[in-house]
Formats: C-alpha cells, structure tokens, sequence
C-alpha cells in the first residue's frame, strides 16, 4: 500500500464486506475473520466507516449504536492495513464514530478486546478509553475479555 495518497474516509456499504473479508487474516497474521461475519455489514453499514487510500482499502471501523442502550455505541472491530499503522489513521475514524454516535444522542462508547491484544489495550487507552477487566468469561467459559468505556 502506498502512503502517498492521503485516506478517503467514507461510510461503509453492505458490499464492502468482501473486500474487508479478503483482507483482516493477512492483516492480522492469524484467522481473525470468524469474529466479522457478513451480518455486521449488512445490518450495521450506515455507522460503519471504511477508510480507502489510492483506490485500496487501507482501513475501516465497524460500530453501532446500541439498540438495547439508548445512551451507547458499540465498536466491534477495526482494522489498518499494516503499512498504515501509526499514521493516524485508527484516531480519525475512532473520532468519526464518535461524532456519529453523539449525533444521535449517545454519550458512551465501549468495545472489547483479548487480554494477549497489549496494542489494542495501549490504543484505547490512549484514545481515553477507561480499561476493565480481564472480565472472567466474559464470552463464555475460559473467554476472558477486557472492557473500554469512554464516555463522549
């Protein structure tokens, strides 16, 4: 990916799935794609953004307003494509979600992470994220995850 060409944000189509889909294992270095399966873009596009930097997806941010909690929005997963990392790139569309979920009245954010992910829980908190946990089985039996809250 050449850094050359400053990022398009946009907000995501239900059809970009299949390009997010062909990139987040290669991204990550390991399977990752079971936790994004297709219904998160097709139910939650419009506050789902994708970040693309000379025709390629260099990024994106799956989020939702909370159905159940009329006060919160809820980041389910972010990806930057590895030559793109500490670019910026995560913090912009992290503060675009925000905007998004202030616009329809929402004062917190929370997401979840495995505690072996130290990145991710170094990047929330620096993004002002308050981290809890590991939460004991959390997603079930032997499934410790930590929590992020930060209220907007």
């Amino acid at each position: 990916m050449s850094n050359s060409t400053e990022p398009v944000i946009r907000a995501a189509r239900a059809a970009d799935y299949d390009a997010i889909a062909s990139v987040v294992d290669e991204w990550w270095g390991r399977a990752i794609l079971p936790v994004l399966p297709r219904l998160f873009l097709d139910h939650f596009h419009r506050t789902s953004l994708v970040a693309e930097s000379g025709g390629r997806l260099s990024g994106f941010l799956i989020g939702f307003l909370s159905p159940s909690e009329s006060d919160a929005a809820y980041i389910h997963f972010v990806g930057v494509h590895p030559d793109a990392r500490k670019s910026g790139l995560a913090r912009e569309l992290y503060e675009r979600f925000f905007a998004t979920a202030r616009a329809h009245d929402r004062r917190v954010v929370t997401a979840v992470t495995a505690p072996a992910n130290e990145t991710s829980i170094a990047f929330h908190s620096r993004m002002g994220f308050t981290v809890g946990g590991p939460v004991p089985d959390y997603n079930g039996p032997g499934r410790d995850l930590m929590t992020f809250r930060r209220a907007i």
